[in-house]
C-alpha cells in the first residue's frame, strides 16, 4: 500500500493524485458502471463484479444498484445487507456495514471531508502538470440489524449502533447509540426502539 493511501485510510491529510489511489478508484469506477449495466437475472454476472468491487463482503448480500462506488476495497459489508437503488459509497476511509443492514434508495456513506477555508480547498498543480488538493477522511461504522431509510447521508466519523432506524431523509453527523429511532437534519435521537414497536401489535396492519 502507497503511502498516500496509508495517510487517507488513518484519516491524516493526503494526496488523491497518488498513482495507486487513482488506479483503484478508476478500478471501482468502472466495475461500479459494468454493474449498473446488468439486469438483475444477470446474477452470476452481478455476483463476479460484486466480488471484484467488495472483495470483503459477507453472504447473502444484495445491492439492486445503481451502485457507485469511491474504492470498493475499502468497504466492508456484514452478511445479508440490502441496499436499494442508488446506493453511494465515498469510501476514502474504511466503511464496515454490518450484517442484516438495509438500506433504502438513494442513500450516501460519505467520509471525505474537506477544508472549511476556501484557499485552503484550491486546486493545485505539481511540477509535472498533476492536479490535486488537501483532502482527508473520517471512518463510517454502521452496526448489525439496522435500517437506514430512503434518501440518508451517513458523513464521516459517524458510528451508528445496532438495531437502529434512520428516519428518511436524514442527514447523520453524530454517533447514534444501539436500539435508537433517529431522525432529522442534522439527526438526533427521537427515542429508544422497544418490544411495543412490534408490528404484531398494530391491529390494523392485520
Amino acid at each position: 500500500m502507497s503511502r498516500e493511501a496509508e495517510k487517507m485510510l488513518a484519516g491524516k491529510i493526503y494526496d488523491p493524485s497518488d498513482e495507486e489511489l487513482v488506479a483503484l478508484r478508476k478500478a471501482a469506477h468502472r466495475y461500479s458502471r459494468l454493474y449498473n449495466d446488468t439486469f438483475e437475472e444477470e446474477e452470476d454476472r452481478r455476483k463476479e463484479l460484486l466480488a471484484k468491487l467488495l472483495p470483503y463482503q459477507g453472504t447473502g448480500c444484495y445491492l439492486q444498484g445503481p451502485i457507485y462506488f469511491d474504492y470498493g476495497v475499502f468497504t466492508e459489508l456484514g452478511d445479508s445487507v440490502y441496499a436499494n437503488f442508488n446506493l453511494t459509497v465515498l469510501d476514502c476511509c474504511k466503511i464496515v456495514i454490518g450484517s442484516r443492514v438495509y438500506i433504502g434508495p438513494n442513500c450516501t456513506l460519505a467520509a471525505p471531508v474537506h477544508p472549511f477555508l476556501a484557499e485552503e480547498r484550491l486546486f493545485r498543480e505539481k511540477p509535472d502538470g498533476t492536479v490535486y488538493d488537501d483532502e482527508y477522511a473520517r471512518p463510517i461504522r454502521i452496526g448489525n440489524d439496522c435500517w437506514l431509510a430512503s434518501n440518508v447521508v451517513v458523513c464521516g466519523g459517524v458510528e451508528i449502533g445496532d438495531g437502529c432506524v434512520i428516519g428518511a431523509g436524514s442527514v447523520v453527523t453524530r454517533s447514534i447509540p444501539q436500539n435508537s429511532f433517529a431522525a432529522g437534519n442534522p439527526c438526533r435521537v427521537i427515542r429508544q426502539i422497544t418490544e411495543q414497536d412490534s408490528i404484531h401489535l398494530r391491529k390494523e396492519l392485520f
